[in-house]
């Protein structure tokens, strides 16, 4: 699509049609070899791109999208997972760089929920599977044909983190104590023999999790980069996993840091996210100098180090949109046809809460008066993750009609500390609603939000807390906006994947069965005959997260009393990579809360 086929279409419509890149991968060895996700055709799909010929291709094509995929280090395969209709169950394939025709890249493995995977240089892949019938498993399986070789199985959450460069060990993060939500770490041969082991949990006994950020990327190293939480956030480490000795980084930064390999192993590209925002760093290894990457004010989604030693990285922020970037000047990527509109910028909101000062971000429409506006409460899913000032389509939807949106980064969301992180274990929901409702409180007496036109809204986790919201506050909210979102807790634990019962486990402190009170608690559908607000509900009839029944069930239980809903079901898993299919279910939410909120 050019500019000029958009002209006369909405800003909030353009925003979301513009063709967008998403920061490449590149092949080892091949660095001049990348991969890249874009939405060029009206759906995100996986691209080849040849850096030394300038050539692009499309490498995948399928109704509902594709995303998941990598190169092999010689960069002559492109390995993407093949699921039905973004239930994110089924097997890897494979297809060369050049084109050509998709072939089974892992043969004699049956389907399941993808749990990490690692090519190593002679064509093995170590692949990391998850199913409700076997737990988590690790297959081994050689080029040419042989039997994949399983060297590791258990039933709680696993994964494969990293293949050394040699690819003779094998990172993988697990959670066989129990607690889904602080992995330990083993490394472990080809043949499955364990030669090192991390455990900051002491068996389940801390909460402190670690997490694999990368073998060093050289032939017989035996460092593996590690995350860790000994000091209360996310940091990285050097362990050596042949020696067992352990290089902590001192880096003076506050907030959350996270770090990868420069290509020669001489130094980290550190990712240091405080606040909303995040910015770059390279650390000497040998010199242990921190040493600034510039970058503009904003969110850095994703850096990559090249063998130059230039940095490619994806930026954006609320009020600008995202580009592929290099510090070695200019756009690296840019997608093509028209940029999106501009949008709002953010402003930084601290309330004090029960928990602590929490942190919010605001947008005011502009254009539309001094308020009190509508506002939009736009609650983030995870509930590990978090808001940032970042570019956005939905918000700046909100934002073109005349609301205001607010977004609070309540206690579950990364960023703010491990304790911030940690907090809502067996008051699930119930914490996040005390936050949300301190900073909607603030909104209201600031003047920002017109008490009487608020609409509670999100998706994923952010869709369970407008549910649970809409119950349990039933008087403070207009209208809500619940997408796939958690309606019936014990049934969706039932129906979940294996992984989300674990960390649902670790959560509330047991099964619905162990721990029924719990459960009851914090499930909407305890609370659903006292929701007052018109409900708008779309779900993904493909969702193996938030799964189809339970918030049939949830629905049920609005239309046995007349309560005013509607519920929209579209043939696809958790969300849509379809950009047509979301822009219709913003319209759909949009012209719900104009319908239903007083004038």
């Amino acid at each position: 699509m050019t500019e000029n086929t958009a002209t006369g279409m909405p800003d909030w419509e353009k925003r979301f049609r513009a063709p967008r890149v998403a920061l490449p991968e590149w092949a080892e060895d091949a660095p001049h070899r990348s991969l890249f996700v874009s939405n060029a055709t009206g759906t995100y799909e996986l691209y080849a791109w040849d850096r030394a010929t300038g050539t692009q291709r499309q490498a995948t094509e399928r109704p509902n999208g594709t995303t998941d995929g990598t190169l092999s280090p010689d960069g002559e395969w492109i390995w993407w997972f093949s699921d039905t209709d973004g239930d994110e169950f089924g097997t890897w394939v494979r297809q060369p760089f050049a084109g050509g025709p998709d072939e089974p890249a892992t043969p004699g493995l049956e389907p399941s929920y993808p749990a990490g995977l690692a090519i190593g240089r002679d064509g093995t892949a170590v692949v990391g599977r998850s199913t409700d019938e076997e737990g988590s498993t690790v297959h081994v399986v050689r080029p040419g044909g042989a039997e994949p070789v399983e060297i590791y199985r258990h039933r709680e959450s696993a994964g494969v983190g990293d293949l050394s460069r040699d690819g003779t060990l094998i990172a993988i993060e697990h959670t066989e104590h129990g607690d889904a939500m602080h992995s330990s770490l083993r490394v472990v041969t080809l043949d499955g023999t364990t030669v090192a082991e991390l455990d900051d949990s002491r068996g389940g006994t801390l909460e402190l999790g670690l997490e694999v950020l990368g073998f060093a990327p050289v032939a017989g190293d035996t460092r593996l980069l590690v995350g860790h939480q000994r000091r209360g956030r996310w940091e990285p480490m050097v362990w050596d996993t042949a020696t067992g000795s352990e290089q902590e980084l001192l880096l003076d930064l506050p907030g959350d840091v996270s770090a990868e390999w420069y290509p020669d192993g001489s130094a980290l590209l550190v990712e240091h996210s405080f606040e909303a925002r995040s910015e770059l760093w390279r650390y000497d290894l040998a010199a242990q100098e921190l040493t600034r990457v510039e970058t503009p004010p904003g969110t850095v989604s994703g850096a990559t180090a090249r063998p130059d030693g230039t940095v490619e990285y994806q930026w954006s922020s609320a009020a600008e949109p995202s580009a592929i970037r290099s510090t070695a000047g200019g756009v690296v990527l840019d997608a093509p046809g028209f940029r999106p509109p501009r949008s709002v910028p953010v402003e930084d909101v601290w309330v004090e809460g029960p928990g602590g000062r929490i942190h919010a971000l605001a947008q005011r429409p502009v254009g539309h008066g001094e308020g009190p506006f509508p506002t939009v409460f736009e609650v983030h899913g995870g509930p590990t993750w978090h808001d940032c000032d970042a570019f956005a389509a939905a918000p700046a939807a909100w934002l073109d009609h005349g609301f205001a949106v607010v977004r609070v980064n309540y206690r579950g969301s990364t960023g703010y500390g491990r304790e911030w992180t940690d907090a809502l274990k067996h008051r699930v929901g119930l914490i996040e609603l005390e936050d949300i409702t301190a900073v909607r409180e603030w909104a209201v007496a600031s003047g920002l939000a017109d008490p009487s036109r608020l609409v509670l809204s999100g998706g994923s986790w952010g869709g369970y807390l407008t549910l649970l919201g809409l119950g349990m506050q039933p008087e403070a909210w207009a209208v809500g906006l619940a997408a796939v979102p958690v309606a019936d807790y014990v049934t969706a634990y039932h129906d979940e994947m294996e992984a989300l019962k674990a960390l649902d486990r670790t959560l509330f402190g047991g099964t619905p069965e162990e721990v029924p009170e719990r459960f009851a608690a914090s499930s909407p559908l305890t609370y659903v005959d006292a929701v007052q607000a018109p409900v708008h509900i779309a779900a993904g009839v493909n969702d193996p997260r938030c799964p189809i029944r339970q918030i049939d069930n949830y629905v049920d239980r609005l239309a046995a009393r007349g309560a005013v809903h509607e519920v929209y079901r579209y043939d696809a898993g958790h969300g849509s990579l379809v950009v047509e299919e979301r822009i219709k279910q913003v319209r759909m939410e949009i012209d719900f809360a104009l319908k239903h909120l007083p004038r």
